[in-house]
């Protein structure tokens, strides 16, 4: 399908034709492990499903087009697409990171990675002398989130792409965005990742990974590894991430309207210390959301008064549900410091503990006010 479709269409109809041979609408699920050989070496494009599968196929080419890539790879989770291109490197290579990101990140790189001679520097990324700071003749990669996780953070993806030189790759996780409302590769970045596990699919039932980019040779190296190190998700994984896609655009107005009034009533609620949240004007990159985004997001950070009362707020709410994970229809509340960034504790990024992260969900959002103003009280 030619990507001049706008996003809407591309998200329901990219990389997903009518099956030829039935008609079928949507994709198959080809739950089949293997594919039958006319001769030795002779099949028709698949031959092993941890190589290719049909529907993985269709899933691959929707991320790319949605991000406005020539190439989409999928994975069994965010973290094994990480992890996939992050074996690109060599050792001795390095890595700049930015100083707010998910503690599955920083525990991949700091626990697994840099046991294999990859180093890496935790750097803020709105700096642009830090940045500059950072760079070493061994730099090989600048890996940001925008928004960041949990502390809300925006990085200028342009910015930073003309502060560096062309042979440093910029890698953008862009799961808090979805490319509903961000679309990396076309401010600069060489390769976007997205926990599929979050808005794509959308409906907290499934667990994967993507990437997108627009080299070729890279391409090949990620295709080889993918298919070599095989962190692979399954057909029906594949088919439930596509099905979930189809609906991300109004999922995302939903989630972003809600969000927008919940962050306006905490950053009025007497017990609320800070909103952290780049549709607020008070926000530091209030002006470079508006620019770099289409939409403010579902997600939505809050100081309280100290760890005490975190815990607490978390313990109360009844629709906000008290788990892990983010991006599903439903509303989900959590004390990072906890739990998804538990791994950060002890570290130079670790997270406040007074503060607690919240995803909007897409359920009636006075329900969620009164179940917000109940967990405050």
């Amino acid at each position: 399908m030619p990507h001049d479709y706008r996003f809407e269409t591309l998200a329901i109809h990219a990389g997903q034709e009518p099956d030829p041979t039935t008609g079928a609408i949507m994709t198959p699920i080809y739950q089949t492990s293997t594919f039958v050989q006319r001769a030795p070496g002779e099949h028709s494009g698949y031959e092993y499903s941890r190589s290719g599968n049909p529907t993985r196929t269709a899933l691959e080419a929707l991320i790319a087009a949605l991000e406005g890539g020539r190439y989409g790879l999928a994975f069994a989770s965010g973290l094994a697409a990480i992890d996939t291109l992050l074996r690109v490197f060599n050792p001795g290579d390095h890595i700049i990171a930015g100083n707010d990101v998910y503690g599955g990140t920083y525990r991949l790189f700091e626990q697994v990675c840099a046991r294999f001679g990859l180093s890496f520097s935790w750097v803020d990324l709105g700096d642009e002398a830090a940045v500059r700071a950072a760079v070493t003749e061994h730099t090989r990669l600048v890996w940001l989130e925008t928004p960041t996780n949990p502390l809300m953070s925006l990085i200028d993806i342009a910015a930073i792409r003309k502060l560096l030189p062309k042979d440093i790759l910029i890698g953008v996780d862009n799961t808090f965005a979805s490319p509903a409302l961000q679309q990396p590769l076309l401010l600069g970045a060489d390769i976007v990742m997205h926990s599929s596990t979050k808005y794509l699919g959308g409906h907290s039932d499934v667990v994967g990974g993507l990437l997108a980019l627009q080299d070729e040779k890279l391409y090949e190296q990620l295709k080889f590894l993918q298919n070599a190190v095989g962190a692979v998700p399954g057909p029906f994984d594949c088919f439930l991430v596509l099905r979930g896609i189809k609906t991300l655009s109004v999922r995302m107005e939903r989630h972003c309207d809600n969000a927008q009034k919940i962050a306006e009533f905490l950053a009025n609620h007497a017990r609320v210390k800070r909103v952290l949240y780049p549709g607020l004007p008070d926000h530091p990159q209030h002006a470079l959301a508006k620019r770099q985004m289409r939409g403010f997001g579902g997600m939505i950070s809050i100081l309280l008064a100290d760890e005490k009362a975190a815990r607490a707020m978390v313990t109360k709410t009844r629709l906000f549900a008290l788990a892990e994970s983010l991006g599903g229809v439903e509303s989900l509340i959590e004390h990072p410091h906890s739990m998804t960034h538990a791994s950060t504790a002890t570290s130079p990024i670790a997270v406040p503990a007074e503060l607690v992260r919240l995803s909007v969900g897409i359920e009636h959002c006075d329900d969620l006010l009164d179940d917000l103003r109940t967990a405050l009280e």
